[in-house]
């Protein structure tokens, strides 16, 4: 796949992995990760899929509709991906978080749904329930921030909602944290990502 590592400052601090948006690249944010952690290692990877020419991590139907199948493939692409470059790269494989906006977050959240050991924690910034009806492993304890929308057009609040819910339900410890910007990344989003990050 193609990505970016950067090695941190400091190497007991997590890797961050980073996913972008549908239409972005590796290096859309390079800005955000360095916002969130200074002195952390950075794996900030470009989904395989292309919509009429715009990166993705998997294929849709439609608006909103996901394409399972695919989505299954391309977590389990990505998951050995993460695995393959924690030995280039020679950081910890048990200390990676992900943080993910849109169809990067929903990635990211169909590695939590799918392996109980992907990731040590994740920031989902407007993500959508990646698989319904199925039944999640133990996420005990690993910690999930994620950043919604109270009027976002592409995820209802019951999306996140719901998400927060089945997280919960598989064990994992959520903060949900609204905004009223629509689907926008906001910076006082980030600042409050930023600040759950600190408390981890």
């Amino acid at each position: 796949m193609k990505h970016l590592f950067k090695k941190g400052a400091d190497g007991s601090r997590p890797t961050l992995l980073l996913l972008h948006g549908t239409g972005g690249t590796e290096h859309d944010l390079m800005g955000l990760g360095e916002e969130i952690d200074p002195k952390a290692s950075i794996l900030s990877v470009r989904g395989n899929v292309s919509e009429n020419g715009m990166p993705r991590f998997f294929r849709r139907l439609s608006e909103g509709v996901f394409d399972i199948e695919d989505l299954k493939l391309r977590t389990e692409e990505l998951h050995e991906f993460i695995h393959d470059a924690s030995k280039e790269y020679k950081f910890d494989r048990s200390n990676v978080i992900a943080v993910g906006y849109s169809n990067g977050a929903n990635i990211a959240g169909s590695l939590l749904f799918h392996y109980a050991d992907a990731l040590r924690g994740a920031i989902l910034h407007h993500p959508m329930v990646p698989v319904r009806d199925m039944e999640l492993p133990d996420l005990t304890g690993v910690p999930v921030f994620i950043g919604a929308g109270t009027n976002d057009p592409l995820c209802t609040a019951k999306e996140s909602e719901d998400l927060k819910s089945l997280l919960e339900g598989a064990g994992a410890e959520v903060e949900l944290h609204w905004e009223n910007q629509g689907h926008q990344l906001t910076m006082s989003e980030v600042a409050a990502a930023k600040k759950w990050y600190n408390s981890l």
